[in-house]
């Protein structure tokens, strides 16, 4: 049997781009790409998820997007208009990306990292999914003082969440062992006070003497339910959760869960978000504990939003975000404010050495040393490939090429784990406001960018202000 490709969808419509992917994709049997040209064709695709990659051009190709998110792995390929193509890759969270000119290599590197990510990413994208729909419950749950309410919101959202065919909270009294209470079901908000014998449930009965969750992926066969094998038969019961809802160690009751899918069972992830729920549901207004532990996961999404993955240092989303912040406080108090661009020099040589991995260690300690040196009002990310990007809020040109030329030495020294025989040099570009032409933050990243490929044209391992800069710098 052939082995299938990496389904690749590419949306471009047309020019020089067009022409390198389909001749990156020419030469390549292991890849499945399908060229779309509309933007009703790129979102109805995006909708089936029938996909491994997306590839798109930036911001052209962004703003044909609709909604606020891709919910695959994403390469955006940024060439005229570098820093439009920038905001869009921040706004959609595009972590991979190229900026023009494009080079087959680096691709297929992108292309391969986002395919082995795309189960990371999936599972990224579930657990946010899973906590924004437990801080909407719990939202919810605090906009009314009706715990019969409280409760139906509960298995209404639930059932929304997973496919089920029946969702409900049953209560347990204190002490009771032979009847439970069904209080509440997603199927109609006035179902309740049904009076449920436990003989007949013996799923329930296992989940309350263990106080743990029961999952039976198999219902007709499994032995706990061999007592009631033939009532459950034609109702065509597959899978059952039972979730043990616990109030100060005390049982009062269970998250009831049936599905006739014959396909798989429930999932862990379900199971999970099942539990929390069921927590949220003990408490019914408020659970001081749980809602901590709601805004610690918050927290590390958060910072894993403005994160690059590969280096640990801010990525291109964040850094944006603090430059309009911080070029606004610069212009309204008339103080100075920089930009260092920093490249690590012959980067491509160390990848072809020594491969890939090695490359990407390399960018990570270098990114942690720059960090690690750099001052704690700086703002230091990651821009692309083996580019980072720093800003430095009232600092002069002096000042910045001051830090530079310290970044600078602290680089040379170094020695790099894995290619410790190795000299690693690094360019560096610096602008600053307010000097001649520089208008708009774009303007600041622009003139950095300008004088770091002087830098590296003239040689490399030196630092260069803008001209621009120069000029008044020294008026």
């Amino acid at each position: 049997m052939k082995k299938k490709g990496i389904k690749v969808l590419v949306y471009h419509k047309g020019g020089q781009e067009r022409d390198f992917l389909e001749s990156f994709f020419r030469k390549r049997t292991d890849y499945e790409p399908a060229y779309i040209s509309s933007s009703e064709e790129l979102n109805d695709a995006l909708s089936r998820s029938s996909h491994d990659v997306l590839i798109l051009e930036s911001p052209d190709g962004t703003a044909a997007l609709d909604g606020d998110r891709i919910d695959i792995p994403a390469i955006a390929l940024v060439s005229e208009d570098i820093p439009g193509g920038l905001k869009g890759v921040v706004k959609y969270n595009i972590d991979c990306y190229l900026i023009s000119p494009f080079h087959q290599e680096d691709l297929e590197h992108k292309l391969r990292s986002a395919a082995e990510n795309k189960s990371w990413f999936r599972r990224l994208i579930n657990e946010k999914r899973d906590l924004e729909a437990i801080i909407e419950l719990t939202y919810l749950i605090s906009s009314t003082l009706d715990p019969r309410e409280v409760l139906y919101l509960v298995v209404r959202k639930l059932s929304e969440i997973i496919d089920v065919s029946r969702c409900s909270i049953i209560s347990v009294g204190y002490g009771e062992k032979r009847y439970a209470t069904v209080i509440s079901s997603f199927e109609d908000p006035g179902i309740s006070n049904i009076r449920l014998d436990l003989k007949k449930y013996p799923e329930i009965k296992k989940a309350l003497q263990s106080k743990k969750p029961l999952v039976i992926k198999d219902a007709q066969n499994d032995p706990i339910m061999s007592s009631v094998r033939k009532l459950i038969k034609p109702l065509g019961i597959q899978s059952i959760a039972v979730l043990p809802i616990i109030h100060r160690d005390e049982v009062i009751g269970t998250l009831f869960l049936r599905t006739s899918r014959t396909h798989k069972g429930f999932t862990d992830r379900e199971i999970k978000l099942c539990t929390a729920i069921a927590n949220v549901s003990a408490n019914a207004l408020y659970n001081a504990f749980f809602f901590e532990r709601l805004e610690n996961e918050k927290s590390r999404l958060e910072k894993l939003a403005i994160t690059d993955y590969l280096t640990g240092v801010y990525n291109i989303r964040y850094f944006y975000n603090r430059l309009e912040e911080e070029f606004s406080r610069a212009e309204r108090y008339d103080i100075p404010i920089s930009c260092i661009m920093l490249d690590i020099d012959h980067f491509k040589r160390i990848n072809d050495t020594y491969g890939h991995r090695v490359g990407d260690l390399v960018l990570r300690q270098f990114a942690q040393l720059i960090k690690r040196h750099s001052r704690k009002s700086d703002v230091f990310a990651r821009y692309g490939g083996e580019e980072f990007i720093m800003l430095l809020p009232q600092t002069g040109i002096e000042g910045a090429e001051v830090e530079a030329e310290r970044l600078k030495e602290f680089t040379r020294v170094h020695r790099f784990k894995g290619i410790e025989k190795e000299k690693i040099t690094s360019s560096m570009g610096i602008a600053c406001w307010p000097v001649h032409n520089i208008q708009t933050s774009d303007d600041l990243i622009t003139f950095a960018d300008q004088a770091i490929f002087r830098a590296k044209k003239s040689g490399r391992d030196r630092i260069v202000i803008s001209k621009k800069l120069r000029k008044k710098a020294d008026g």
